[in-house]
């Protein structure tokens, strides 16, 4: 078995994706290198992350020079950027599509953030960027907002795989397995129509659910509480820190087993269907007083996703520990959880309020990586 830690997850059951995209990155052979040697096996961007790789660096300006001075717009400038990058990562990564039977290999980009309480626009953008990407291997994320959802499901019985983003609480990833299971059903049924579809196990999907965010939430919360208590209780509700990210994530986990067994989805998988793999996403560590590897180490198990930012990636390979642990611990996670709420922290409304700062959060960075463009579009165009 290899050395590296990060090579060893794929043995347990656990695929390595890489949370970062940028020009650099593809064309320095900095993504091969972590596909040859870390087992890096899939990529995942979202606007916060072309807003740092396309705003914060010169490695775009010749081609931004050039569609500028062909008068192109700003809007259409990011578009077409977004979609060089990933597509050039899809063709990297497309051996790997090959090898794995289409389970890895795959490239992620996401709905504009401005549709993400738009179910029609979700679906007709999604179309479009399925369309526009030209590869087999692009993933099109949507976020799991409750106009989400139906969008969501729509796409699948479409034919079109889907990495579904942004979730956060039990009960929308409930929501997000179910909209999966009916769409699968719908397509296998439009299929057994005449309608000309992909075949269900053409159709992937990930449900990324967002770890490290509900822990910085829920530590304020509970130093908050810790603070209006008494000095016995005070260090009680402190010791309840750092812990309701990777319990709510187990919980989803089993949240997972449950869904993904029994007659329904044997129907499903009889005709095809694949399972919707739990992505975990949001991975790196916001508090250094933590493991640096807390929401990998934690979180390690069969058909599972862990897309990592390089500040984690880099971490795990020196000292990461792998071993099957997602399945360990269920009752004291629930047993955490109660003790939340007994403590005054609302773990829905955590997940609610995380769900919105999620997608602002998102927009915000579209909308300023668009007027960064728009910045860069005139200057050039003035220069000429």
């Amino acid at each position: 078995m290899s050395g590296n830690p990060l090579t060893q997850l794929q043995s347990l059951g656990q695929s390595v994706w890489y949370d970062n995209i940028g020009r650099d990155l593809l064309l320095s052979g900095g993504l091969k290198r972590m596909v040859d040697e870390d087992g890096v096996v899939g990529l995942t961007s979202n606007p916060s992350i072309f807003q740092k790789a396309i705003a914060d660096s010169d490695d775009y300006d010749v081609a931004v020079r050039t569609l500028a001075e062909a008068g192109v717009g700003a809007e259409s400038i990011l578009d077409t950027l977004m979609l060089e990058d990933v597509g050039m990562a899809a063709d990297l990564l497309r051996d790997t599509f090959e090898r794995t039977e289409s389970l890895d290999g795959w490239v992620s980009i996401e709905v504009a953030p401005s549709l993400a309480y738009d179910t029609a626009g979700t679906v007709a953008e999604a179309h479009r960027l399925r369309s526009l990407a030209e590869r087999p291997n692009v993933l099109i994320k949507v976020p799991a907002t409750a106009e989400g959802i139906p969008a969501i499901r729509q796409l699948i019985s479409d034919g079109v795989s889907v990495n579904v983003t942004l979730i956060f609480s039990l009960e929308r990833y409930r929501d997000v397995m179910a909209a999966y299971f009916a769409g699968m059903e719908r397509l296998i049924a439009r299929r057994a129509e005449g309608e000309d579809l992909p075949q269900p196990s053409s159709v992937r999907s990930v449900a990324s659910f967002f770890v490290s965010r509900v822990d910085s939430l829920v530590d304020k919360l509970l130093e908050q509480a810790a603070e209006a208590a008494g000095e016995a209780r005070s260090d009680e509700l402190l010791a309840l820190r750092g812990r309701a990210a990777v319990a709510n994530a187990k919980l989803a986990y089993q949240a997972f087993l449950v869904m993904f067994s029994g007659p329904r989805w044997d129907a499903l998988s009889a005709a095809g269907a694949l399972v919707q793999r739990p992505l975990w996403a949001s991975t790196s560590t916001k508090n250094a007083s933590y493991s640096d590897v807390l929401y990998v180490d934690e979180l390690i198990g069969p058909d599972t996703v862990n897309t990592m930012p390089q500040n984690t990636l880099d971490a795990f390979r020196d000292h990461g520990t792998p071993a099957v642990t997602v399945t360990e611990g269920a009752g004291e996670a629930r047993a955490l959880m109660a003790a939340l709420a007994e403590a005054g922290v609302d773990i829905d409304e955590v997940t609610r309020r995380l769900e919105v700062e999620g997608v602002k959060a998102f927009a915000d960075a579209f909308d300023s990586l668009l007027n960064t463009m728009r910045r860069k579009q005139e200057d050039m165009v003035g220069e000429g």
